[in-house]
């Protein structure tokens, strides 16, 4: 959108105890005059920002923004994410602002409603994609998975851990490097090796010590 407001530069205000105004304890327009004329003034400038007024947008940002990155970060629990959401929330408050209506809610509560709505979906977002993954992994990487394999994935994610193969003898390498480049489990490694397998889970036990002990820098051999 061409007359979008560069939202970048403008830099959300967390509690800096100086400059805008002061965070009122509620939302509503009731009884405190104060709070009633803070209201007001949100009023005009959502007014101002439905012509297209920039300098009122950005004066509608900075008196609200720290309330609605605050309630994103409640929803989401990382800044990160939370100053996202925050940055779309204006956005769509920019698009959205001819439709405000008054009688409906205070500005405020408005951009509660935009923020916990967003925030809200993004977290069922990440939710779903994350059962997909896991969906993913039981379908296509559902076999049963030997624990030392796993230590050996684990190991053999440090680039160190290429030097100290080197400690290993012959037999014990090579049943680490299948048991972790081809993904495979004990009883596999023994079937490709053709070698029974107490004597396969011997040998990697053993190289996975022998790296270790070398990765720690406890190796006495």
């Amino acid at each position: 959108m061409p007359n979008e407001p560069k939202l970048a530069a403008i830099r959300l205000r967390r509690n800096t105890g100086g400059g805008g105004p002061p965070v009122p304890p509620s939302c509503s327009t009731g009884a405190d005059p104060e709070e009633a004329a803070r209201s007001r003034r949100l009023v005009e400038l959502l007014d101002a920002v439905a012509d297209g007024d920039r300098d009122a947008f950005t004066e509608f940002y900075r008196a609200t923004s720290h309330r609605v990155f605050g309630l994103a970060l409640r929803i989401l629990r990382g800044h990160a994410a939370a100053e996202e959401i925050t940055q779309e929330v204006y956005l769509q408050a920019w698009s959205l602002a001819a439709g405000y209506d008054r009688k409906l809610s205070s500005p405020m509560g408005w951009l509660m409603m935009l923020t916990h709505r967003r925030a809200v979906d993004r977290v069922r977002r990440e939710q779903s994609a994350a059962s997909r993954d896991i969906a993913y992994g039981q379908a296509n990487l559902g076999r049963d998975h030997d624990v030392v394999a796993e230590e050996v994935g684990q190991l053999l994610d440090e680039q160190s851990v290429l030097d100290c193969l080197d400690t290993l003898t012959a037999i014990q390498r090579e049943a680490v490097a299948l048991a972790y480049y081809s993904g495979r489990t004990y009883s596999e490694v023994a079937d490709h090796l053709e070698v029974p397998l107490p004597t396969i889970k011997t040998r990697i036990r053993d190289g996975l010590k022998r790296l270790e002990n070398c990765l720690t820098g406890s190796d006495t051999a």
